[in-house]
């Protein structure tokens, strides 16, 4: 049997990766991304399916963010895995990949306060805490609306959305999928437990970087009864201030995090570490080696790399795998322009991520030879 000579152009991330057992081709992930072409009823569909066979090339895909219930929706026809139809739907999707031999991990979500109560039949959603999210406005099924202030869970109730996460789980692996994401990352429910900006609670889920990781934690534990840890990965975003994020002690709550996480022998940790998606400035941005030094599974790094920078983070031992979000929305065959040092697709335009058809999703060309 002969090993394949290493590409010329980036030898380390297009050299294959053993991640638990799953054989990846390359370590170009497809990052998650929201891009809400379920349709009202959020059950993946025929169009999505053509999306992900045509990104096939990926050493892994992550699927999009996919609500874990309907208290979690927050984005317009998002998917879901909480009903049947969503879990054959997802199905349809993982067996086209499987077929083409790409490993596909899906991303469990829960959107907290970043909803609204047009999502919850005039109901506010759910949070931490009572912060309001200091943002513009929101996409709704009535248009644009203001961000309201979210009711915080009860203690009581936080176990019921523990389990809505180990069912939502208990789908991905009945739909077939190769692992889990768990989405903490992003200003969504568990990083609004996660971030003291958000978590102004008193009782056992706040205040202490140990009880403000705790909720992450139970989800985690509760995902473990349906998954072997070598199949759940965690997202994090610790320089990010999307959806109005970021708090001084940032650095030790992501320290904290990633050193629990540590102990549970997780597939991977994911790790928005880059600046492009907009940063808190509230001190030095977290670097993977920070990350590197108290989680010691593989390290996946996140958000504006390149084929050149991405390459140099491999190559340095930094990361494992680099996921790679808007490069592959407008270039389906981002391995293959990678590997052949092709040029790249004019970025896709922000107004056509959530287009409610084909448009801006997969009708971008391939590459075609001169």
């Amino acid at each position: 049997m002969t090993t394949a000579a290493p590409n010329p152009i980036a030898p380390h991330l297009l050299s294959p990766f053993d991640l638990h057992g799953l054989a990846l081709r390359n370590r170009v992930i497809m990052a998650p991304l929201t891009r809400g072409r379920a349709g009202n009823q959020r059950v993946p569909n025929e169009l999505m399916v053509e999306y992900y066979k045509q990104r096939a090339s990926a050493g892994i895909i992550i699927a999009e963010a996919t609500t874990i219930s309907t208290q979690g929706i927050g984005w317009i026809d998002s998917p879901g895995i909480y009903n049947d139809a969503q879990e054959a739907g997802w199905r349809r999707i993982v067996d086209t990949l499987h077929t083409a031999g790409t490993p596909i991990i899906l991303q469990l979500w829960h959107c907290g306060r970043a909803s609204h109560s047009s999502f919850h039949n005039g109901q506010p959603p759910v949070s931490a805490s009572a912060v309001k999210l200091n943002g513009e406005s929101i996409h709704t099924p009535n248009g644009k609306q203001p961000y309201e202030t979210p009711r915080p869970l009860e203690t009581a109730e936080v176990a019921a959305v523990v389990e809505e996460y180990r069912r939502a789980a208990q789908r991905a692996r009945s739909a077939g999928f190769d692992g889990v994401e768990i989405h903490a990352a992003n200003g969504y429910l568990i990083n609004q437990f996660l971030d003291s900006k958000t978590n102004q609670r008193t009782d056992v889920y706040g205040g202490s970087l140990e009880n403000r990781f705790r909720f992450l934690k139970e989800i985690v534990q509760a995902i473990l009864t349906v998954w072997p840890a070598n199949r759940v990965g965690v997202r994090l975003s610790p320089n990010g201030n999307f959806n109005d994020m970021g708090a001084p002690d940032f650095r030790e709550t992501y320290t904290h995090a990633a050193t629990e996480l540590n102990r549970f022998g997780l597939a991977y940790l994911h790790v928005v570490d880059g600046l492009a998606f907009g940063f808190h400035e509230q001190g030095t941005p977290m670097t993977l080696a920070e990350f590197r030094a108290v989680f010691k599974g593989p390290l996946m790094g996140n958000c504006g790399y390149t084929l050149e920078t991405a390459e140099q983070a491999i190559a340095s031992g930094a990361a494992d795998l680099i996921a790679f979000g808007r490069p592959f929305l407008s270039n389906p065959d981002l391995v293959e322009r990678f590997a052949n040092g092709w040029e790249l697709n004019p970025p896709a335009e922000m107004k056509v991520w959530s287009a409610p058809d084909a448009r801006g999703y997969t009708d971008f060309p391939f590459h075609t030879p001169a």
